[in-house]
């Protein structure tokens, strides 16, 4: 391949990678990420006060919790149901309003982020009840096994209503864009009641939702009457390509498979994170409720950030240090200078765009290598519990350790954190050892001309 046809490769590449990025879909899901944060760390705060007992198994401070904090467990399992419990809500709620905004700014269109949200919540609320066809007439499901509790069609748990937690976070999302783009059409068209502009905007709000709000019910209403005549269900029928989806990720080779593209992505400009993560937070949020519940998940909460890719995208914190102490030359010394303090915070672009990564063949390899390298050591560790699962999504910006420690709730996540960041940097060592090597030998140079 010559050098004409690797441009147009660059190229191809990075415009459809770009696009995607950039999609409207995209952008409303990383929205939805980064809402969930939050209420992922206040569920994770009241969890840890539940779980005290099992961090720290000593039958002497069993019998101080029980006495002392153990009295309001119940309260802080309560608080915990209703952030985590409530996760599809959450992440799917901003979606819709995110999406909405986006439509609504772009394309210049009358549509109210706060009428789509609560035309979401309808929507949606109309999928949760279990339903089924018999005797001629749409029946309620009723269980009260043990292990299957539904009431009036609602499967409940001691996490409360089960749909609403991370299991609906798939089906919130094909609900929020049908809720949006349903809305857009009806606005598109002019299907609205348009009041006087002497009406107060909350009383023009709520009629100019009202042909709207009807249409989302009626095709959300045609959407369950036909899967219940199927027998089956919205939730049910997008369990069966997002689980398989799911174990994919879950296995090594998977997610070895996430984190070079990840680092594929970025190493032409790309912000490769952006890209994957719209497709793999959901998964991940899912995961990390199942391990709270008992499963044992490796990819959940945010395993990336916690352990695989510590100073930034390519695991870059060693080199970081590296760069700052022990570089010859002065360009690289001044960059690592100047990225150290951001990349214990997990920010690397001074690296990425100034070492540079972008388009740099010398540095290709290990950027994506290395990351690889670390990733399979957590996955390893965590899959063979010699450092327990992720249960808690850390901020990303969590430095070195901290973020380790809070994810697993175990100093054995900061011991991994620290080793992974080992392993990632004997795979960079030779590659950025070698183009100090070459910058110093060229910065001689034109020091040697110059004289």
């Amino acid at each position: 391949m010559d050098t004409t046809q690797k441009g147009a490769l660059k190229d191809n590449i990075t415009k459809v990678a770009g696009k995607f990025a950039s999609s409207r879909f995209v952008r409303a899901i990383m929205d939805a990420g980064y809402s969930v944060i939050p209420f992922t760390i206040i569920g994770a705060i009241f969890l840890i006060l539940t779980v005290l007992p099992q961090a720290f198994p000593n039958p002497g401070f069993a019998d101080f919790y029980a006495d002392t904090l153990g009295r309001f467990s119940n309260l802080y399992q309560v608080v915990y149901n209703s952030t985590m419990g409530i996760l599809a809500i959450i992440f799917s709620g901003t979606f819709t309003y995110s999406y909405t905004k986006i439509y609504a700014t772009e394309e210049q269109l009358n549509l109210n982020p706060l009428n789509a949200l609560w035309m979401f919540l309808m929507a949606f609320f109309i999928n949760v009840p279990q339903m089924f066809w018999k005797n001629g007439s749409i029946q309620l499901e009723q269980s009260l096994k043990d292990a299957n509790i539904v009431v009036g069609g609602y499967a409940v748990s001691a996490g409360g209503v089960a749909r609403l937690a991370s299991v609906g976070i798939f089906t919130g999302l094909v609900v929020g864009w049908i809720t949006v783009q349903v809305y857009r059409f009806t606005v598109k068209h002019n299907w609205q009641i348009k009041m006087p502009e002497s009406v107060p905007a909350g009383v023009s709000n709520s009629f100019s939702a009202l042909i709207p709000g009807v249409c989302v019910a009626v095709v959300v209403f045609l959407m369950s009457l036909i899967f219940i005549l199927l027998g089956t269900d919205l939730f049910k029928v997008l369990y069966i390509p997002f689980s398989f989806v799911s174990k994919i990720t879950n296995t090594w080779w998977g997610f070895m498979i996430i984190v070079f593209l990840i680092h594929f992505l970025w190493w032409f400009g790309i912000h490769g994170a952006t890209i994957i993560n719209s497709f793999t937070t959901p998964i991940l949020l899912a995961n990390m409720a199942d391990n709270v519940k008992g499963a044992h998940n490796f990819f959940a909460g945010d395993p990336m950030n916690a352990m695989v890719i510590l100073g930034g995208s390519g695991a870059t914190l060693g080199v970081s240090i590296w760069l700052a102490t022990r570089a010859r030359s002065t360009q690289l010394k001044e960059i690592g200078k100047l990225e150290i303090i951001p990349a214990i915070f997990n920010i690397n672009e001074p690296l990425i765009f100034g070492l540079p990564i972008v388009y740099n063949v010398d540095l290709f390899v290990p950027f994506v290598f290395a990351p690889m390298a670390s990733g399979l050591v957590a996955y390893l560790a965590i899959s063979t519990n010699l450092v327990p699962k992720i249960i808690i999504q850390q901020p990303w910006p969590t430095p070195i350790g901290l973020g380790g420690l809070i994810a697993t709730t175990s100093w054995k996540g900061a011991v991994a954190a620290v080793v992974c960041t080992l392993v990632s940097f004997v795979v960079w060592y030779p590659f950025i050892k070698r183009y100090d090597n070459a910058l110093l030998k060229k910065e001689k140079d034109v020091t040697t001309e110059t004289k």
